[in-house]
């Protein structure tokens, strides 16, 4: 494989958690700074970079294979806030093939147009699908194509699932020269015990925290504008969350090979973890004394 231009950064994420929100203010961060940055949807639901080009049509790389012609950089990317390069590769016809394989064919198709080498990005993000790795889906962290990958996920326990899944991938690829973990990203922290949650699983996993992202009503009033939070709401709090986030994902270079849970020994942890909720929530004891 050539050598990389830019940092190549894969964000995992189980469907709903937050991920694709997350990733778009982060490249809408990034580019606010002055950096040049792609972000490449590898969700079959090619909904990654909505916000960063105000919802407007954009043809994915799968569809556009699909219609056999001649494909050029201009017919499946689009510049959105900040100059971010967005590019979806989109899924299989609804019923046939495999949507993990159009990550493949996907990047192998940017690969040819020479994208990296004329955009010259100095980030690309790949916003990728974490409910099941499975070899398709694994693609970013397991050939080399990225440097890294960060996890979104929040308190609940099957966020918590599939991150130790995604640490499971990165613990048998990143030995032969995959991607590894450059962190959990904590999404939709709420007051009370949901941080502790979290800081508990990465210690229990090796692991560590990039950065903690509140909850918050901006995120949602943003979207419906068709917006990042970076872009719609630029001076909130909630955008210098993402503004540090980004900072953090730009200058990390402490990145490990996670040591995921077993089955049994995760089921252990969420056990006792729904015991000290209980006692909390039945105020049988504090949140300090519980954790």
């Amino acid at each position: 494989m050539a050598e990389k231009i830019g940092k190549h950064i894969a964000i995992y994420g189980k469907g709903g958690i937050g991920k694709s929100t997350t990733t778009s203010n982060i490249s809408a961060a990034l580019a606010e700074a002055g950096y040049r940055v792609i972000q490449i949807g590898c969700d079959p639901k090619s909904d990654s970079t909505n916000t960063l080009r105000g919802n407007n049509y954009l043809p994915t790389v799968l569809d556009s294979l699909r219609e056999g012609n001649k494909i050029h950089l201009d017919d499946i990317s689009i510049k959105g806030f900040g100059g971010v390069l967005c590019i979806e590769s989109g899924g299989p016809v609804p019923g046939v093939g495999c949507a993990g394989r159009g990550i493949n064919a996907a990047v192998n198709l940017l690969q040819e147009l020479n994208l990296f080498e004329e955009f010259k990005p100095d980030y690309v993000l790949y916003d990728v699908l974490g409910d099941v790795v499975c070899g398709g889906f694994a693609v970013p962290i397991r050939d080399g194509i990225t440097d890294r990958a960060y996890v979104v996920s929040s308190s609940d326990f099957m966020a918590l699932y599939a991150a130790n899944n995604l640490f499971k991938a990165i613990n048998k690829y990143a030995p032969t020269g995959g991607a590894k973990l450059g962190g959990v990203i904590a999404n939709s922290m709420k007051p009370g015990y949901h941080r502790e949650i979290v800081e508990d699983f990465v210690a229990k996993t090796g692991t560590s925290i990039a950065g903690y992202v509140n909850r918050s009503i901006d995120v949602q009033q943003s979207e419906l504008y068709g917006k990042t939070v970076i872009e719609a709401k630029p001076n909130s709090a909630q955008a210098d969350i993402y503004r540090n986030l980004a900072k953090y994902i730009a200058e990390n270079e402490n990145l490990v090979v996670p040591n995921p849970l077993g089955s049994a020994e995760l089921r252990d942890w969420a056990r006792n973890w729904g015991d000290r909720i209980y006692d909390i929530e039945s105020g049988v004891v504090g949140v300090a004394e519980a954790i």
